[in-house]
């Protein structure tokens, strides 16, 4: 299939692209659905994993009425780590082992679906851990076969994991984050209830979407899948298989959600349709990067979150420091954009324009400079970090920054320029502060 891009095809690139995702039921009160779901998917001993401060809340209590009344027994873990580690991954696997649990039921954010996809691979197919770990970290081996049935409920309007086969940890040895990519770890259904968007705190509001928000713009501006090496066979094409029509499509549309929504969403908890719609976007992009994957941004972000020194955001509860997802991603952003405008102008000025830009007359040569600089104005609005001094990097920091990310080759690669170590420190180097 043919598509509009700037690149050249590769001699034996690939010609066709896959389309994945999960079973998604979207709508107001839909966890209530939970029980007759874990029933139609023959799960009779459910783990329900979220973390201690979801656990108390209406959500956890929705999912677990639903499930008892469908004959679900439940076995709870409510011990999930916010931003989990190789080894609150394998917390989580124990208990999983230990419940005898024939399915799972994840309630919470990014963190605690990727920890649930985690525990039931690793409950299903024991390994060493490192084993089904990206290489060159880990061993990258494939996921050997099915694993049980998950249900993710998502709480938060960002991450996207109920739509991919992604799970991403901090490796505590390297202080950097890494992760498991394989379709067989997407999760079965997602059950997208927006209303419990409608009392999550400004700040985590901003985070997630700004996490949407470089989902649908990196998987836009990836390396076209047409210009990647063909798999050796059809069944290893991998998910991040770069820009398609098909995620254009969902990236499209969140982008222009998210030029609408994503200030008002912010703003206000009392704008129920802003927050509505951002977790409808969130959707979109989470389908639109679990088919074509996200590039720098993302892999320039797994050394920002996991070197973290003392940064303590407002919104996520205190104690240790840390630099949420979407925030550790965003600070990288209007920097590799601003590089990349030049390889596809039209595209750039295109995301700039669905993003509340006017692009009347940019020339080709600013295009990634006008989407940068929107990109900017929206986290000025929203009172996000300025670049990694914001988080608390300096131009000290920069090498280690770089030795973190370099090893994240999954997403590098699938950015739509080549990105060595000197391209990495430059860009570091211009994301340190924006304004």
């Amino acid at each position: 299939m043919a598509c509009c891009h700037t690149e050249t095809e590769l001699e034996q690139g690939d010609t066709a692209f896959n389309v994945d995702a999960s079973t998604i039921t979207f709508g107001e009160g839909c966890l209530s659905e939970a029980g007759d779901i874990a029933r139609f998917l023959g799960i009779k001993r459910i783990g329900l994993m979220t973390d201690p401060v979801l656990a108390t809340t209406e959500h956890v209590a929705n999912v677990v009425a639903s499930l008892t009344a469908a004959g679900v027994d439940v076995a709870r873990y409510d011990d999930v780590r916010v931003e989990p580690t190789d080894e609150s991954f394998q917390a989580a696997t124990k208990f999983a082992i230990d419940a005898r649990v024939d399915g799972f039921i994840s309630v919470g954010g990014g963190s605690v679906i990727d920890t649930t996809k985690a525990a039931n691979l690793y409950s299903t197919h024991p390994a060493e851990f490192l084993t089904y770990v990206n290489a060159p970290i880990g061993g990258g081996v494939p996921v050997p076969g099915p694993i049980k049935p998950h249900i993710a409920c998502p709480t938060t309007s960002g991450t996207g994991s109920e739509c991919t086969g992604i799970a991403v940890f901090d490796l505590l040895e390297m202080k950097a984050k890494t992760g498991i990519a394989s379709k067989m770890i997407r999760p079965t259904r997602a059950l997208i209830d927006p209303t419990v968007t409608e009392t999550l705190p400004a700040n985590v509001v901003a985070a997630s979407a700004f996490d949407v928000l470089s989902h649908a713009l990196e998987s836009y501006t990836a390396r076209h899948f047409h210009v990647r090496p063909a798999p050796a066979s059809p069944s290893s094409r991998p998910s991040s298989q770069g820009a398609n029509p098909w995620s254009d499509l969902g990236c499209k549309e969140a982008l222009k959600l998210l030029g609408t929504y994503l200030v008002r969403a912010v703003d206000s908890a009392e704008d129920i349709e802003a927050r509505h719609q951002v977790m409808w976007a969130a959707t979109l992009a989470g389908i639109a990067f679990g088919n074509a994957g996200c590039h720098a941004p993302h892999g320039m972000s797994y050394s920002v979150a996991g070197m973290v020194k003392g940064f303590q955001p407002e919104g996520w509860p205190l104690g240790e420091p840390i630099v949420p997802h979407g925030m550790s991603v965003i600070v990288n952003s209007p920097s590799v954009f601003r590089m990349t405008g030049d390889l596809d102008p039209q595209r750039h000025r295109d995301a700039a324009r669905w993003l509340g830009a006017d692009v009347t007359d940019v020339p080709d040569d600013q295009s990634g400079a006008v989407l940068s600089d929107q990109i900017i104005d929206l986290m000025k609005q929203t009172s996000m970090p300025n670049g990694l001094e914001g988080v608390g990097y300096s131009a000290s920091d920069i090498p280690d920054l770089v030795d973190g990310s370099l090893p994240q080759r999954r997403l590098l690669d699938n950015a739509p320029i080549v990105i060595d170590r000197e391209k990495l420190t430059e860009l570091y180097e211009a994301a340190l502060r924006y304004w």
